[in-house]
C-alpha cells in the first residue's frame, strides 16, 4: 500500500513539473534570422530537401564529428572496462548455454536481411527523409545483435569491424578536408554537385558523409554489443 502511495506520489509530482511545458506549447510563428538563413540556405545553396539533415551534417558539421568521436570513445571505454570483469569460474561451471528458441531463430532469418537493408536505405536517404547516419548505425547494431540471440553467430570479425572503423572514420575527415580544399569549408559538401532537389544524386557530398557516419556508428554499437556479450558468457 506505501509503495503504491509513493508511486502514484511521483506520478502527480512529475505530472505536476511537466504539466506548464505541455500547455505552454504553442505555434512561434515567425522563426529567428538564423533559422530563417538555414531554411531558405539548405535546399537553394545544398540542395538537400530534409533541412535537419543540412544543419547537422553541414552548418553544425564540426558538432557532429564531436558525436561520433565521443562514440568511439564510448565504445571503447565500454570494451575496456568489461575486459576487466571476467567471472568466476564456479559461475562458469553453472552457467550453461541456452539454444535460442525456434521462433527467434526464424525470425532472424526473417528479419536481419530486411533490417540491414533498412539501415542502409535510412543513411543513404538522409537528405530526403527523416533519418540519417546514426539512426541507420543503430538499426545496423539492432540486426546484429538479433544475430547473436538467434545464434546465428558467435562473434564479430574484430579485425573487419577496426577496419570499418578506421575507414570510415578517415573518410570522414577526407571529406571535411575536401570541402574545405574544393569548396567554403570544413564539411562544405559542394565539392560534388548539388543534383536536382529531392532526387537520390542530390545535396552534393551530403549522402556520402551520412553513409560514413552509418557505417562507423554501426559497427562501433556492434562492438559494443560484442563485448557486453563475450562479458555475458565469462
Amino acid at each position: 500500500m506505501i509503495k503504491r502511495a509513493l508511486s502514484l506520489l511521483v506520478v502527480l509530482l512529475l505530472a505536476t513539473v511537466t504539466a506548464p511545458l505541455f500547455l505552454g506549447l504553442a505555434d512561434r510563428g515567425d522563426v529567428g534570422s538564423v533559422a530563417s538563413a538555414y531554411l531558405a540556405g539548405a535546399p537553394e545553396d545544398l540542395g538537400a530537401a530534409n533541412v535537419v539533415t543540412a544543419v547537422v551534417v553541414t552548418y553544425r558539421g564540426l558538432d557532429t564529428l564531436g558525436e561520433v568521436t565521443v562514440l568511439f570513445a564510448a565504445s571503447a571505454g565500454v570494451a575496456l572496462a568489461l575486459s576487466h570483469f571476467g567471472g568466476t569460474d564456479r559461475r562458469r561451471k553453472r552457467t550453461r548455454r541456452q539454444e535460442p528458441s525456434e521462433l527467434i531463430v526464424t525470425g532472424a532469418g526473417i528479419l536481419v536481411p530486411l533490417m540491414l537493408m533498412f539501415g542502409v536505405y535510412i543513411f543513404v536517404h538522409g537528405h530526403l527523409t527523416p533519418g540519417g547516419g546514426f539512426q541507420g548505425g543503430v538499426v545496423i547494431a539492432a540486426a546484429v545483435l538479433l544475430l547473436f540471440l538467434a545464434g546465428s553467430i558467435s562473434e564479430l570479425a574484430h579485425g573487419t569491424m577496426q577496419l570499418l572503423e578506421i575507414f570510415a572514420g578517415a573518410g570522414y575527415v577526407a571529406v571535411g578536408v575536401l570541402g574545405i580544399w574544393a569548396a567554403a569549408g570544413f564539411l562544405d559538401p559542394r565539392f560534388l554537385p548539388s543534383g536536382e532537389l529531392g532526387s537520390l544524386f542530390s545535396a552534393g557530398a551530403i549522402p556520402v558523409i551520412y553513409s560514413l557516419v552509418g557505417i562507423k556508428v554501426g559497427a562501433e554499437l556492434s562492438g559494443v554489443i560484442d563485448a557486453m556479450r563475450e562479458k555475458g558468457q565469462r
